[in-house]
């Protein structure tokens, strides 16, 4: 009857950090799937999601999440309360892009970011990190997080009885935390690590989009965005991965990783060879060099008529997810 006339004072509408693609596994899931978002976003106003559409992958949502301990108990509540099994993108942050024109975009996906020649500056969100550990792990965890462009800031130590420990504070940018740093944090610290982390501010970066393409065409699904100095480490990567999942076709495909249209990373994946002097029962050398010939020609040909064209099986896409 009283509706209020303004919101509660300190109120501050809650903006995702990191985002994700989230497709159903099975493509008859995707009403499904749809249904089961709108029902959690009733109890989870954090969660933002809009319908995105891949090559590889089919129908699904492009979602903004708090953080990645967000995204894990979304994905498993959509499998505990809704039975569905689901694949997941590489998880990425959202970029704070200042175009030539002073406007100013916030990126979420490769496909948005504009090109290089319109952008005076890209940001990247920071996070204030806290760090407990025992003691006898500091070495690890310092070396950790250095390793992910972290930056110390104070180290404070803690007793509880007969355990010291102690807790690091640095300053670390988002994308260093959203893959497995979390998985490494309890590698190192043999499970007895924690962290705490939260928003400090967006800071100019250098990132890059890696655009990917096979047998000449490009794959859009399969760009990314990377600190320019990882660009050709992970190019390499997604290269080789795409070299080991793909089906090999009857004529040689290139797959190559570039940057702003230079190439970063190749490899070629060898044509299935047909033997087509098998029939061939003489030792005429002449016969075989013409069928050989004949064959290499057929090859050229099926490229030059567009037959080159490659389909990307999900498998192949997952492996490209998995590095």
């Amino acid at each position: 009857k009283n509706p209020a006339t303004s919101q509660l004072p300190g109120y501050k509408q809650v903006k995702p950090m990191v985002f994700a693609g989230i497709f159903p596994k099975e493509g008859d899931d995707y009403s499904a799937l749809r249904e089961a978002m709108d029902r959690l976003k009733l109890s989870d106003s954090a969660l933002q999601y809009e319908p995105e559409h891949s090559q590889a992958l089919g129908f699904g949502f492009r979602c903004g999440f708090l953080g990645m301990l967000h995204l894990d108990i979304f994905q498993e509540r959509l499998k505990r309360e809704f039975g569905l099994h689901i694949v997941v993108t590489v998880p990425s942050v959202a970029y704070r892009v200042t175009q030539t024109n002073g406007e100013i975009l916030i990126v979420r996906s490769p496909q948005d970011l504009p090109e290089q020649q319109r952008i005076t500056l890209i940001e990247e969100p920071w996070m204030t990190v806290d760090l407990i550990t025992p003691d006898a792990y500091i070495g690890n965890v310092m070396a950790l997080v250095s390793e992910r462009k972290g930056q110390y800031t104070n180290t404070e130590y803690l007793s509880a009885g007969n355990t010291k420990r102690a807790m690091l504070h640095y300053e670390i940018p988002l994308a260093s935390l959203i893959t497995d740093f979390y998985d490494k944090l309890k590698t190192v610290t043999s499970g007895y690590a924690s962290l705490n982390y939260e928003l400090k501010d967006y800071r100019k970066t250098d990132v890059v989009k890696i655009d990917i393409s096979v047998a000449e065409e490009p794959v859009e699904s399969l760009s990314t965005l990377v600190w320019r100095d990882e660009a050709f480490r992970v190019g390499k990567q997604i290269v080789n991965s795409l070299k080991d999942s793909l089906p090999r076709q009857q004529f040689v495909i290139k797959i190559q990783a570039s940057v702003g249209g230079k190439i970063i990373a190749g490899e070629r994946l060898s044509a299935i060879r047909k033997d087509v002097t098998a029939k061939l029962y003489g030792g005429d050398v002449t016969r075989k060099r013409k069928l050989l010939e004949k064959q290499k020609k057929g090859k050229k040909k099926m490229m030059a008529m567009g037959k080159g064209k490659v389909d990307i099986p999900t498998e192949a896409y997952l492996a490209v997810l998995k590095r």
